[in-house]
């Protein structure tokens, strides 16, 4: 059988372009952990303000009973009720504003916990998408490398590889 030889032209061994592969295979997969990092905060912040419109929108249907429960104790004010039905129902009315007064409260502070739990996802994911940005500029800068054969390009992208990674860190610690 004859030997068939193969050559390879322009493939040359390269060992900084193998370090530079390495490099970006990190970057891209520290891009891939801040993107879903990214990702799942903000589907939390949305959660988190869904429940929070959902607490607000309790708040004021509390707060619709009470003023309803207000203006019927007007009313009878107003009106000079008298006897027995006016009174039970003043009775009535007093234990109502009261229950009401204290629902609304506690829905009241449940509703601004949502709200801060949704803004400090908000805030998570903000740190996440800087990271993310700087990644995936990362990456591009040091693929660079390959076309211009420039050193220049994978030590900046080294430098905003290490930037996201770093801003992406902040919002652990958030």
């Amino acid at each position: 059988m004859a030997e068939l030889e193969i050559h390879h032209e322009g493939h040359e061994h390269d060992p900084k372009g193998q370090l530079v592969g390495i490099m970006a295979a990190i970057l891209a997969v520290a891009l891939a952990i801040v993107s879903i990092m990214s990702h799942r905060t903000h589907t939390e912040a949305i959660i988190t303000k869904s429940e929070a419109n959902d607490r607000w929108a309790e708040y004021q249907a509390t707060k619709i009973k009470l003023h309803n429960v207000e203006l019927g104790s007007s009313l009878l004010v107003v009106l000079d009720a008298k006897g027995d039905a006016a009174e039970k129902m003043r009775a009535d009315n007093g234990k109502k504003l009261k229950k009401y007064d204290e629902e609304s409260k506690d829905i009241e502070k449940e509703a601004r916990g949502h709200d801060a739990a949704s803004d400090a996802a908000e805030h998570r994911g903000l740190r996440y998408d800087i990271g993310e940005g700087l990644l995936e500029i990362a990456l591009v800068l040091s693929s660079i490398y390959f076309i211009s054969r420039k050193t220049m390009f994978p030590w900046i992208g080294l430098i905003a590889g290490i930037a996201g990674i770093a801003i992406a860190l902040t919002g652990l610690a958030m």
